[in-house]
């Protein structure tokens, strides 16, 4: 989940990515976007922290990388290591449900 504390989405998104990271169904990964650490660090520490992992791309080097055009986007890695899924915009229940979900279950099947 690419996401940055200045991000107003990235505020919608958040409460279902805390949902998720309570039941531990799977691990969510952060990587934070032309962001200081320290604005990170206070956004997480008030709004809560859902990540396994919380890498820094201070630069947005790391984003060109992986194609991301914005925030908050998130990424369904394969078992590969491979980007099965990419989705700009923040998560809703409704996606949760509807097309993330059902994609990692299909995911861990294969």
């Amino acid at each position: 989940n690419v996401f940055a504390s200045w991000c107003v989405a990235c505020r919608q998104e958040h409460p279902l990515l805390m949902e998720l990271s309570r039941k531990g169904d799977i691990p969510i990964h952060g990587l934070n976007y032309k962001d200081e650490p320290p604005d990170a660090a206070a956004w997480l520490d008030q709004f809560g922290d859902p990540y396994t992992r919380t890498g820094a791309d201070i630069d947005g080097r790391v984003g060109i990388d992986w194609g991301v055009y914005g925030v908050p986007e998130t990424f369904i890695i394969g078992a590969d290591g491979r980007i099965a899924y990419k989705h700009v915009g923040p998560i809703t229940e409704e996606i949760w449900q509807e097309k993330l979900k059902p994609l990692i279950r299909k995911l861990r099947q294969i």
